[in-house]
């Protein structure tokens, strides 16, 4: 099986080389990975660091935006580049700890999942202690979001999601920022799919260390979820 490990990147020149040689230095057996860096425009040195990890890994393939356009656009970029079974999305800071695919990936080779989120929430690993708004934030979106998806998800939010790759052709993704978390998830859950959800650590960060999304972001997933809860089904 071949597990596609996607990286949007932008401004991330502190972080992305240790976030690619953790990703590498997790062992799966029978599984071949493939790395799919998509600096979104970075202005900081990430740009000519991927070029550099896409010559040094032959597992390593780079995308390049021209212009800055958001997670969501580097998403679907990197998953029009996917030629694994799997996909794992993986953030290009340090909040998240590759360690943890394989507990992730463990429900679909069970053969009991489709789709896999990481929780921060069920889980009695490491977790970095930060912002109560962000939390209290995190978990009334979820739950708007399980109202109108019917899911009972405790962590819509998380950066880890894994899914099968063939998922994508049943679905039209469109949210370009951090918009696409819940139209995400809104759309899978029309699909008669088996969602699970696996513990996991989290590292968080900073708006000091490069923490990217606020309250604006908050805004625009409860009209997100709003849009395609009510008014667009594919």
């Amino acid at each position: 099986m071949k597990l596609s490990i996607v990286i949007p990147c932008y401004n991330e020149i502190k972080t992305l080389q240790a976030v690619v040689e953790k990703v590498q230095s997790v062992s799966m057996d029978g599984i071949q990975k493939e790395i799919i860096l998509v600096d979104d425009c970075s202005v900081d040195g990430t740009k000519e660091l991927i070029h550099e990890l896409d010559i040094r890994h032959k597992n390593v393939k780079a995308c390049f935006h021209e212009k800055n356009q958001g997670k969501g656009a580097a998403l679907r970029t990197a998953f029009q580049n996917a030629l694994g079974d799997v996909i794992i999305i993986q953030d290009a800071d340090l909040e998240y700890d590759p360690r943890d695919y394989p507990r992730l990936v463990q429900p679909i080779l069970d053969g009991k999942a489709d789709v896999v989120y990481g929780s921060r929430l069920l889980t009695s690993d490491t977790h970095r202690v930060l912002y109560f708004w962000h939390s209290v934030m995190n978990k009334m979106l979820t739950l708007f979001c399980n109202m109108f998806s019917n899911l009972n998800l405790t962590d819509m939010e998380v950066g880890y999601k894994v899914f099968k790759r063939d998922i994508l052709d049943r679905i039209a993704l469109q949210e370009n920022r951090f918009g696409f978390e819940p139209e995400f998830t809104l759309k899978i859950s029309r699909l008669k799919l088996n969602i699970y959800e696996v513990g996991i650590s989290y590292y968080g960060r900073t708006y000091e260390e490069g923490k990217k999304i606020n309250w604006r972001d908050g805004i625009r997933a409860v009209y997100v979820i709003l849009k395609y809860g009510l008014f667009i089904r594919r």
